[in-house]
């Protein structure tokens, strides 16, 4: 019975190894001064010296920031309000319309990118920035969707009832009994789509332009002359800035609950 109850931890164990034991790496060879990531020649802040000196790859940065931002955002106002008309309505072949909002989630990466090689060219959209929210903003949608849908299959119908009784329309009730209420999972799409967006290479490389790259295809670009210590820095950093926003999210998450809290107390 001892060696059975085991069995988790060292299931979680090897689990988080592999998860973590390759950022840990990245994170201390980007202290490294040689070159080679075999090879540790001692510790140096050489690499973040020359990643901050490399212009071109924090132009990239930026634009793959200000990608995500927008498609995430459009995803985000797209999604909820699909998911959102999809729970009013009912329709013969409702359940085959839902199927066909998620099949971006599930079509090849390469196919979408030709698809939406083809259609750019086919319409005169131009390649570049422009081209590019709409491509990540496409396959970012059904990521908020499924969420929002999800909440909104769980939301007790009775609270929006009791608004219209009280007068509310329909659109008061949108803004202030379901728009709060499915806020987090529309949080939760947002971010999972800032990230899909942050991480895409196969699309952006179809519908990039010249003057317009996005960071993963830079890094990608640089495989055939041979990636730095430089990239191991740029993930460092971002890994950072990753842990600083979890960290504030969650302090915020905390502070209503305090307060509300207080609130209870006062009350009594």
């Amino acid at each position: 019975m001892k060696n059975r109850t085991k069995l988790p931890n060292v299931y979680l164990g090897i689990l988080l190894a592999l998860m973590y034991v390759p950022i840990l790496l990245v994170i201390i060879y980007s202290f490294n001064e040689s070159k080679l990531s075999s090879v540790w020649g001692g510790f140096s802040l050489r690499w973040y010296e020359e990643l901050f000196r490399d212009r071109a790859l924090f132009a990239s940065l930026a634009n793959s920031l200000v990608l995500a931002v927008l498609s995430s955002l459009s995803a985000g106002v797209i999604g909820t309000l699909g998911a959102y008309g999809m729970s009013k309505v009912h329709l013969p072949l409702q359940g085959a319309v839902e199927y066909i909002s998620t099949l971006p989630m599930m079509i090849p990466e390469i196919i979408l990118g030709m698809v939406f090689m083809a259609f750019f060219s086919l319409v005169g959209i131009p390649f570049g920035m422009g081209a590019l929210v709409i491509a990540h903003t496409a396959f970012c949608i059904p990521y908020v969707f499924m969420l929002v849908k999800a909440r909104l299959v769980g939301m007790d119908p009775a609270l929006a009832e009791a608004a219209q009784d009280l007068g509310a329309s329909k659109v008061r009730v949108f803004f202030d009994v379901t728009l709060p209420l499915v806020a987090p999972a529309i949080a939760s799409g947002m971010l999972l789509a800032f990230a899909m967006s942050m991480d895409d290479v196969i699309i952006s490389v179809f519908v990039t332009g010249v003057n317009t790259t996005t960071l993963p295809v830079r890094i990608y670009s640089q495989l055939k002359t041979g990636v730095t210590p430089e990239i191991n820095a740029l993930c460092t950093l971002l890994f950072a800035a990753t842990l600083l926003l979890c960290g504030l999210a969650a302090l915020l998450g905390r502070a209503p609950k305090k307060q509300d809290a207080g609130k209870d107390v006062t009350d009594r």
